[in-house]
């Protein structure tokens, strides 16, 4: 079976070689184009999946957006049985989605029909959902709506966080998208529809979702740091300057919304509903630091306002 690739970003790479191992013919692998990176733009990082492939010696495909003549003759001429998806990026049109001869599966990171979209694992921390899991999915026109072929479910870890969930599903995902490629492969795969009346959508997260808002309850905002953590961070406001912040939970004390309770081995800040206690923090145009370092040399002090 001769298999082409779609896929970006680290999540997608344990699929990758999962397929490599398990000696699947990957004729090709599609990402997205290099991205400039550091303050002067002029370095070019490539994304893990075309690293994994060169490294594989498999062609790569990098079309600024998957349309055209141009990139549907690159992808024909892989010949494609079956296209295989894993958080690429891009939506895919009818014409690309068609053109591998067993159409076309995904490696979604939720228990579809919950959490389509883009972030599912962001989400699922945020409504502070007990488990999650993988699914494999027939792809069609819609968004992530394509009958589902196999779903895993593992539980959230209570202080787990969005960087370390995904790169557990990601693992997850590889291993059953290698179970599901062998049901089809003896036609025991049975494509389940969705339910419509279980769909959530999961929408990309933009700067403003990560704002922290200290009225709301601490579990909630003790989720948010989670759900946002390694990327974009969770962030609030010190004398109008960003500070993004990590490893938090849920605390008891008291006080008012965004008023510091306490600076030493944690960050304790009032809540609408209790308080958050935060164990590291990050500055704008600084590195990650333990809140016990930043409060040293930064001399803040209780009774201080976070905005």
């Amino acid at each position: 079976m001769r298999i082409v690739f779609f896929g970006t970003p680290d999540f997608a790479v344990p699929s990758l070689r999962a397929l490599l191992r398990e000696r699947y013919q990957v004729v090709g692998a599609v990402t997205q184009p290099d991205r400039p990176q550091g303050r002067s733009r002029s370095t070019f990082v490539a994304p893990p999946v075309k690293t994994e492939a060169h490294t594989a010696g498999i062609p790569v495909l990098q079309p600024a957006r998957p349309l055209g003549d141009v990139f549907l003759a690159g992808l024909r001429r892989l010949e494609p049985d079956l296209g295989v998806v894993v958080a690429y990026g891009h939506i895919l049109r009818p014409e690309v989605l068609s053109l591998p001869r067993l159409g076309m599966i995904n490696v979604h990171a939720s228990l579809l029909p919950r959490w389509r979209g883009a972030a599912p694992i962001q989400h699922a921390i945020l409504a502070g959902e007990a488990e999650t899991g993988v699914s494999i999915m027939q792809m069609d026109q819609g968004l992530d709506s394509g009958p589902v072929l196999r779903r895993v479910a593992t539980a959230i870890g209570p202080e787990e966080t969005a960087g370390a969930l995904a790169g557990r599903l990601a693992e997850l995902g590889a291993t059953a998208l290698v179970e599901t490629l062998l049901l089809l492969a003896g036609g025991f795969a049975v494509p389940e529809p969705q339910d419509p009346a279980g769909v959530t959508f999961a929408p990309k997260i933009d700067r403003d979702s990560a704002r922290v808002d200290w009225r709301r309850d601490a579990p909630a905002l003790a989720r948010q740091v989670r759900a946002f953590d390694p990327s974009p961070g969770a962030w609030t406001t010190l004398e109008q300057d960003p500070l993004k912040l990590f490893g938090a939970v849920a605390s008891r004390e008291q006080g008012e919304p965004g008023c510091v309770l306490a600076a030493g081995d944690r960050l304790v800040v009032g809540c609408g509903e209790g308080a958050l206690a935060v164990r590291e923090v990050q500055p704008a145009g600084r590195t990650r630091l333990p809140v016990i370092e930043w409060a040293r040399g930064r001399g803040i002090a209780v009774g201080a306002r976070l905005a």
